[in-house]
């Protein structure tokens, strides 16, 4: 495995989930801080790697991969000594369904929460996809707590850590920003639960140290 290995990332963002993983990996990596308070998404250097103009971005020796589902199964599968993508055709399936499920259905429900003006384009409507995406978001995250309450695995996907976990627990922590607020604890005990467990591990420290996040 060459060590060319280039993560593009933003504090906080949906990007810390292959931050863990390449942490979880043992992965020999840089880790570049793009900021967007300062606008370096939109920088022709970053435009030239990924012109969606999003983090994260992965780049192995020259090769560019954008989208959290496809670097996490890329780092999974170039580091397959580290176990991060379930063997079993049922828990492969379960983590790939947890992959898509944060990446169409989490993250696009939060972004509405977030980022209206993709949506409207006036303040009153603006004003409205803010609160209706908030109540869809709840919903949502009601969805993934009873999912997990049911479980009997300590894990989303098997009875082993995966790339799904390293996701999920990104999602957590925008729980419990201030854009949502929610008490994760008392309102998501399960979730809580399994973000504690995500966040004992010391590759997930490493990578929540780098970018400043507190840990569950």
């Amino acid at each position: 495995m060459s060590n060319a290995l280039t993560l593009y990332y933003s504090p906080g963002a949906c990007s810390l989930a292959p931050h863990v993983a390449l942490e979880e990996a043992g992965a020999a990596f840089d880790a570049v801080r793009i900021s967007f308070a300062d606008g370096e998404q939109r920088s022709p250097a970053f435009l030239a790697i990924n012109p969606k103009a999003r983090v994260p971005a992965l780049v192995h020796d020259g090769f560019v991969v954008t989208e959290n589902p496809a670097i996490l199964r890329y780092i999974a599968r170039t580091h397959p000594a580290a176990g991060l993508w379930p063997d079993d055709p049922r828990d492969e399936a379960r983590c790939a369904e947890w992959l898509a499920w944060c990446a169409s259905g989490l993250h696009v429900a939060y972004a509405h929460t977030r980022r209206a003006e993709r949506y409207a384009a006036t303040d009153a409507g603006r004003t409205d996809v803010v609160e209706t995406g908030k109540a869809a978001t709840r919903r949502v995250w009601e969805e993934v707590e009873a999912k997990l309450a049911a479980s009997a695995s300590d894990w989303v996907a098997g009875d082993r850590f995966s790339v799904a976990d390293a996701y999920l627990v990104v999602f957590w922590t925008w729980g419990r920003g201030a854009n949502l607020g929610y008490d994760m604890p008392a309102d998501f005990p399960s979730w809580t639960a399994h973000a504690r467990r995500v966040g004992a591990r010391p590759g997930v420290q490493r990578a929540f140290a780098r970018e400043g996040v507190a840990l569950p």
